[in-house]
């Protein structure tokens, strides 16, 4: 019990935290705020049951205090020449705060410690470090975006997430890559305007919580554990990689549709940088098929489907129905409208 408690303090300082750095007025405010966030993350990372928590706690830290000296740093610098030169922020300074937000929320290329950082948490730590940990720092990016900078970050987040988990065993690290794809993709959007960014933001979220939803459930670390998930439900299994395959941005399930309006929106701007973000995209999608047909239609071991559930899996399959069949509805009434 006072675990829990101590969770839901740390959660909502955690939350708090982050909406501090939205909400200030300087970037000194912003910067007190992500360290509120930070300290609050950490203990919610650590668990006395896995050793390798406090690891990936160390990690965690070590990167993020780095990127927050270097970030007050360059406030300091940049509070100094407003004060006494009155010069607006000069494009050195400004490259170094997109740099150290970049690595806060693990962009390429300072995205190694996110995958071996994700090798040691839980399955719900892991969906907080991939969905609210990005928020803060991609709202504070958007005030100081460097378009070119943006665009290379973006290319080379879409590249290396891609490659990063093509030989994957691991899940944690699958999703990690995973999410640093689908990172490349956010600073995509958010070069075209906040509203696309916070559109791709919600359906990743949602599809993200779906499928982790289930990995916590049935305790799946590994790929070949999704094989036997057919021994326990063969629905709850079809629903799953079909949400792998929303994931990988596959037509015609949800997934697709933040990635369609990011290239219907940039192909008028910038043709050049839809065509890099599409192309490694596909290689994310490739890994995604090639597991979905191996457990489909090579380690299949029922002939028939169990229609038969348990109560607590009611939850979990209108979840991941929601996000593969309600969603393509509202992308239809979008496009037509």
């Amino acid at each position: 019990m006072i675990k829990n408690i101590s969770n839901l303090i740390f959660m909502t300082t955690l939350m708090i935290g982050s909406l501090i750095s939205i909400s200030s007025n300087s970037w000194l405010g912003a910067w007190m705020g992500l360290e509120i966030n930070l300290l609050s993350f950490i203990p919610i990372i650590i668990n006395l049951k896995n050793s390798l928590s406090t690891e990936s706690a160390l990690k965690y830290f070590l990167t993020q205090a780095l990127a927050s000296s270097i970030l007050l740093f360059s406030i300091l610098i940049i509070s100094i020449k407003n004060n006494y030169l009155h010069t607006e922020i000069n494009s050195l300074m400004n490259f170094i705060l997109n740099s150290t937000l970049f690595m806060k929320m693990g962009a390429a290329p300072f995205h190694f410690w996110f995958p071996e950082m994700m090798e040691g948490l839980s399955w719900m730590t892991s969906l907080i470090l991939m969905t609210w940990q990005k928020i803060a720092p991609m709202i504070l990016i958007s005030y100081c975006l460097i378009p070119f900078y943006a665009m290379t970050a973006s290319i080379i987040s879409i590249i290396a997430g891609s490659i990063g988990g093509l030989n994957q065993l691991n899940l944690r690290k699958l999703m990690a890559y995973s999410s640093i794809n689908h990172l490349g993709w956010m600073l995509g959007s958010l070069m075209i305007s906040n509203f696309y960014w916070l559109v791709y933001f919600s359906l990743y979220t949602l599809i993200s919580t779906a499928i982790i939803s289930l990995f916590n459930q049935f305790n799946l670390f590994k790929i070949n554990q999704l094989f036997n998930l057919s021994n326990f439900n063969p629905l709850m299994k079809f629903l799953l990689f079909c949400n792998l395959l929303s994931l990988g941005g596959l037509p015609p399930f949800t997934g697709f549709l933040p990635k369609w309006i990011v290239i219907q929106m940039m192909s008028s701007i910038n043709p050049f940088l839809i065509s890099m973000m599409v192309v490694p995209t596909l290689i994310t999608l490739f890994f995604y098929i090639r597991l979905s047909y191996s457990a489909f239609l090579i380690n299949y071991t029922q002939t028939k489907w169990n229609f038969y559930y348990e109560s607590k899996m009611n939850k979990s399959i209108i979840l991941h129905g929601l996000t593969l069949l309600g969603l393509p509805i509202i992308s239809i009434i979008y496009f037509t409208l």
